[in-house]
């Protein structure tokens, strides 16, 4: 475990036959995209002995979404025509959306708002907002963005006003990401149902990291709002 200043991430080679790879009381900006670049990504693990750790994770098994392989249902098209669609308008509130304490599972506290609200303001985070017709925000998602990766990190929907809200951001991402053809990588990091039927595939850690090196090399996409 690395403190302060220190790198807490193993050479590849030594990586464990799990998915947590490493733990570190250290957390910011600069330490986060340089956990991306290495495949690596955060989650905090509460604290330890009154220490504040964040884990950092490779999965042995990565989810991605192949730009080409997006299912599209003719009900979710339907969904889209609802909807006006936005980048990088309301970063702060997709992510307190994706942070609200009623969603279960949630992960997203303090260090991590901070974090990504710094690398937002560099032009390394980005945000997508669905909005409806009266001017709400329905649904979204936000991620990091390097080069040709987007690294996914979480996507919400209000429910009594955003049918397929954060659907409908994802297909527009993934038009972003693939408008000029190039073999850019969506990472979305653990495979779950919901993201199986959006067309998720697993890869091994391995080819995982092949790909990132490929996609990190590529030109960013157009984030123009």
């Amino acid at each position: 475990m690395a403190g302060r200043g220190g790198s807490p991430f193993p050479p590849t080679n030594r990586w464990p036959e799990s998915d947590l790879i490493a733990v570190s009381e250290h957390f910011d900006a600069e330490l986060v995209l340089a956990g991306y670049r290495r495949g690596v990504f955060p989650m905090p693990q509460g604290s330890f002995r009154g220490r504040w750790l964040m884990g950092w994770f490779a999965p042995v098994d990565r989810a991605v979404l192949p730009l080409d392989g997006l299912r599209v249902t003719r009900s979710l098209r339907q969904s889209a025509k609802h909807y006006t669609l936005s980048v990088d308008r309301a970063f702060g509130e997709v992510l307190d959306r994706c942070a609200d304490p009623r969603r279960p599972g949630g992960w997203i506290d303090r260090r991590i708002r901070r974090t990504y609200l710094d690398l937002f303001d560099r032009g390394i985070a980005h945000s997508v907002e669905c909005w409806t017709a009266a001017g709400e925000l329905a649904g979204g998602l936000y991620g990091v963005g390097i080069g040709g990766l987007f690294a996914g990190e979480s996507m919400f929907h209000r429910p009594d006003i955003g049918r397929d809200a954060s659907k409908v951001a994802l297909v527009e991402l993934v038009r972003r990401l693939s408008a000029d053809g190039l073999p850019r990588l969506l990472d979305v990091q653990w495979q779950t149902g919901h993201l199986r039927s959006l067309g998720a595939v697993e890869i091994g850690r391995e080819e995982y990291l092949r790909r990132l090196a490929a996609a990190l090399a590529l030109p960013e996409p157009d984030w123009t709002p």
